[in-house]
């Protein structure tokens, strides 16, 4: 397989993190910083694109003259049906591509909050590799409509949590493919933005964060799965 990791922050902030790991063990992956320039290859090079989060949101075209550059591409994306999964600014930049209104949410979630499955998610190939109420990390100030045609299949009492957009597009809220390494490094350089004292997320931390690379490597492998099927059914996205 052929993988596109679309990053927003330095390689320091750890980019696609568990997510890259498990698509390396499967095949080649490139990687596109986005803010730092250059062009990626076309989207139907890829066998499937991931798109991680970032520090910014996903209307500040003004402060971030690159996020268009990078809406256009996912826009010809879901035009050449290549299969993408976005995570937090990721889901979010996909469902301003596929159209849906995108913006402040009623309140962030920063840190391990309760996520539940819709009863659409138990049947879905990615999503429902995952149990029906998740203790998700997650650390976002902004939400998004659904896409046209969507499929909800998460929740949380302030956000939408997951969509699907026909059967090769998801978008996720939650930081699913965050290793340990991150978030402490998350934790320490946005301390001023922490709900709570440090302290107490790193107990969360090590009570819940084994559990949740197990959910977010069998979440990666479904998604790729379904990349890796469409690549044989003779190669057609159409």
């Amino acid at each position: 397989m052929r993988v596109l990791s679309v990053v927003h922050d330095p390689a320091s902030l750890g980019g696609g993190g568990l997510f890259e790991q498990v698509a390396e063990a499967r095949g080649s992956l490139d990687r596109w910083i986005v803010p730092d320039g250059g062009v990626a290859a076309p989207p139907d090079s890829y066998d499937a694109i991931m798109v991680f989060g970032g520090a910014q949101h996903p209307d500040q075209d003004d402060a971030y003259r690159w996020i268009p550059e990078e809406v256009d591409y996912l826009r010809r994306a879901l035009a050449d049906a290549v299969p993408m999964l976005g995570v937090c600014l990721g889901s979010q930049l996909i469902a301003r591509a596929a159209g849906a209104w995108v913006g402040p949410a009623r309140a962030p979630e920063i840190g391990w909050h309760p996520v539940h499955l819709t009863e659409e998610a138990t049947s879905d190939p990615v999503l429902g590799a995952l149990p029906r109420r998740l203790d998700a990390f997650q650390w976002h100030y902004y939400t998004y409509e659904l896409p046209e045609g969507a499929v909800e299949l998460a929740a949380s009492p302030v956000a939408r949590q997951a969509f699907r957009i026909g059967d090769r597009t998801w978008g996720i809220q939650f930081h699913a493919e965050i290793t340990r390494g991150m978030l402490e490094l998350w934790v320490d350089e946005g301390a001023a933005e922490l709900p709570k004292p440090a302290a107490v997320i790193a107990e969360e931390t090590d009570e819940l964060l084994a559990g949740w690379n197990a959910q977010g490597r069998r979440l990666c492998d479904a998604f790729l799965d379904v990349a890796a099927a469409i690549g044989t059914d003779g190669g057609s996205r159409r």
